[in-house]
């Protein structure tokens, strides 16, 4: 078991001895912090390569030292590079005065070794070192996890870096001790290049478009607000990329799509951080129908390129992503948790039904927004495996086309897996009378009180009046499918740097 480290030494006793003893290794002549290193191989290569039957093989190794045991005559250390530990024999007779210096080495210390590989007696494949260098001194102790056993042998294992808080503000040291979580990035960094993969295989265009906005617009969500002082006006960080994409189709792009950096002034919780990354798609003369078959395909390649299986476990809940995928019409979803059936009924009688439910809504909602509170507090916590949920009111998607055969509803679509959306498309609405239609119910909204509505955006019609085919557009949480992807339960385990409240 893991638990709050107890007593230890004072912080600042630790740090005044690595300072003195940084200052001794000045006094020495020894640079604490060189400029380079020649590292010719790494933990994790020696091992997979060591044979007994093989002449020793020369090698430099650096890393940290993660843990450190000196004897009289002889020490032993284990440093950890990216691939892993590597054990470091180190003996007085081979280095002579440097070994003294080793003394001066604490854990945490990042060091150079050239030496040979071997095996030790206890089968450990090891470096016996013929020289080493130190390359950074640690100023700060690294946490440690420490062992106490009781008077009946029960142990329990203090952990020096428990408290989460702490690991994601000090992500560097989280890192440092917690090579799990390394994993976790390196794997997000897979499903990025994947999902490249998958797109630019399709024959689609990645592109940019600004991040700076002179009006914000393609979801329902408060923005972040700048000045720029040079054209002395309001800008916007942006909170979709969808209008400057569909401009992109109107341009004549025969598909694009773009992995970006977006930004919501909402809430924080185990699945919204302010800052997340998001990837949008565009694909003309295509709808939704065909987008579904496409995200089914795209998670399929992604989960097998990352993990090698199209299965995973996250909080207890095994998430199989093989195609074809369960779809579900939002009526249908909603009547099948609720046993209320939202198809024709007038907002009066929804409201109602809300307050039945216990599902808090605002005065200013309007019908959409009841219904998304329905689906968002009833419905979706019970969708674990993915599914499809399909054909929203119109009310609640300004930007998606009106469904072909069903009056009042949108050709729309979100993805939900492990209880949480992880993606939304729609067949794209491309009528831009409809579309002036549509903004100007919005900024009827904004006026009785809401203020997560699509405002108007001239430019954006403009575009649509010179025509844009039939198209499907796409937006994935990339930070979402990497929670589903190596089994994390909360978003700020798989973003770097989280939204954190100041120190104090």
């Amino acid at each position: 078991m893991t638990a709050p480290l107890p007593e230890q030494e004072d912080l600042n006793t630790l740090m005044t001895r690595r300072r003195e003893e940084l200052q001794e290794l000045l006094r020495r002549g020894v640079n604490p912090y060189p400029y380079s290193f020649d590292r010719t191989a790494m933990s994790g290569g020696i091992k997979t390569a060591f044979k007994d039957e093989d002449p020793p093989r020369d090698v430099a190794v650096a890393g940290r030292i993660m843990s450190l045991r000196r004897m009289g005559k002889a020490s032993f250390c284990h440093i950890e590079d990216p691939e892993g530990r590597i054990q470091v024999y180190l003996k007085k007779d081979d280095l002579g005065e440097a070994y003294e210096t080793f003394r001066l080495m604490d854990i945490g210390d990042i060091i150079g070794v050239k030496g040979f590989v071997f095996k030790t007696r206890t089968g450990e494949v090891s470096v016996h070192a013929r020289s080493f260098e130190l390359l950074a001194k640690s100023l700060r102790p690294i946490p440690t996890p420490k062992e106490v056993v009781d008077e009946q042998g029960n142990k329990t294992v203090y952990d020096g870096f428990a408290d989460k808080e702490t690991r994601y503000r000090q992500r560097y040291v989280d890192l440092i001790v917690n090579p799990d979580v390394r994993d976790v990035f390196v794997k997000r960094a897979r499903i990025v290049s994947a999902v490249r993969r998958f797109l630019d295989g399709q024959g689609f265009l990645e592109v940019e478009t600004p991040i700076l906005q002179p009006q914000y617009g393609g979801a329902f969500a408060r923005p972040f607000i700048t000045h720029h002082n040079a054209l002395d006006i309001e800008l916007y960080l942006r909170i979709a990329d969808e209008l400057y994409l569909k401009r992109l189709i109107v341009g004549g792009f025969d598909g694009v799509y773009e992995i970006s950096k977006d930004f919501r002034n909402e809430g924080m919780d185990k699945s919204h951080n302010p800052e997340f990354t998001m990837l949008e798609v565009y694909v003309p003369y295509r709808d939704y129908l065909w987008m579904m078959g496409m995200v089914e395909s795209m998670m399929a390649e992604v989960a097998r390129a990352v993990n090698g299986s199209l299965k995973v476990t996250i909080g207890g809940n095994e998430i199989d992503f093989t195609p074809p995928w369960k779809r579900l019409t939002m009526a249908e979803a909603i009547r099948m948790y609720t046993d209320v059936d939202i198809t024709g009924m007038a907002e009066a009688d929804l409201r109602a039904a809300a307050r039945k439910l216990h599902v808090e809504v605002a005065p200013s909602d309007g019908f959409g927004r009841i219904i998304d509170e329905i689906f968002s507090e009833k419905v979706e916590h019970h969708l674990i495996q993915p599914t499809f949920i399909t054909d929203y009111p119109v009310e609640m998607s300004p930007l998606a086309k009106r469904h072909r055969s069903a009056p009042g509803l949108v050709e729309r679509f979100e993805a939900i897996c492990n209880g949480h959306e992880i993606c939304n498309a729609f067949s794209e609405l491309n009528d831009p009378l409809d579309q002036r239609a549509r903004f100007e119910e919005q900024m009827n909204a904004r006026a009785r009180g809401e203020e997560e509505v699509q405002p108007l955006d001239e430019d954006f019609l403009r575009a649509l009046e010179y025509g844009m085919p039939p198209t499907a557009g796409l937006g994935i949480g990339i930070d979402r499918i990497t929670m589903l992807l190596t089994g994390q339960e909360s978003i700020r385990d798989v973003i770097l740097f989280p939204q954190m409240k100041p120190e104090r």
